[in-house]
């Protein structure tokens, strides 16, 4: 089964995905890198604490759908798609834009596939809605909004729910 939490910036989405989790195994695919930024380190960091100590933690700021496909049958913790694609997106910098679109979206397409082969694995998948707000002002983040705002409309086609979070609430879209 696949799940989507979709939200905006501290709208609650890994507090609720950690919930629906109940006291169940899980393993979290963390994809945040620090990369010698303290803020992030920080924001890593409280992230860890929050999580339950008997989680299974894997750093996979790249190599996410293989970190899927290697899960087996048990609850899966994607945080974030967002941060993955940022970090897909810069690796391949160089790729003219629409390679690099088509290029990100094959990968999305490449972790719905691996987090429904396995009938009785459960994935839960927070993202950021980056699209509700103003339009950017560069190229470069113009062109991320509409990677990321495809790429949730392909996990959200896939999933069997996905909850929308609003200050803390979770809004069911799909269930």
């Amino acid at each position: 089964m696949l799940t989507l939490v979709l939200g905006g910036a501290r709208s609650g989405k890994s507090r609720h995905a950690q919930t629906l989790c109940g006291d169940h195994p899980v393993r979290y695919l963390a994809t945040a890198q620090a990369a010698g930024d303290a803020e992030m380190s920080r924001r890593i960091e409280r992230h860890r604490a929050d999580r339950p100590p008997n989680w299974e933690t894997l750093e996979v700021p790249f190599a996410l759908v293989d970190a899927v496909r290697a899960a087996g049958d048990t609850i899966v913790v994607i945080d974030c798609l967002t941060v993955w694609l940022s970090n897909l997106s810069y690796r391949h910098r160089a790729l003219r834009p629409e390679a690099r679109e088509k290029r990100l979206l094959g990968e999305v397409s490449d972790l719905v596939v691996a987090a429904v082969a396995a009938p009785r694995r459960e994935v839960i998948v927070v993202s950021n809605d980056v699209g509700g707000g103003i339009v950017p002002d560069s190229p470069v983040a113009r062109e991320f909004r509409d990677l990321q705002g495809l790429a949730n409309q392909s996990i959200a086609s896939a999933s069997t729910r996905v909850f929308l979070m609003v200050a803390g609430i979770a809004v069911v879209v799909k269930q």
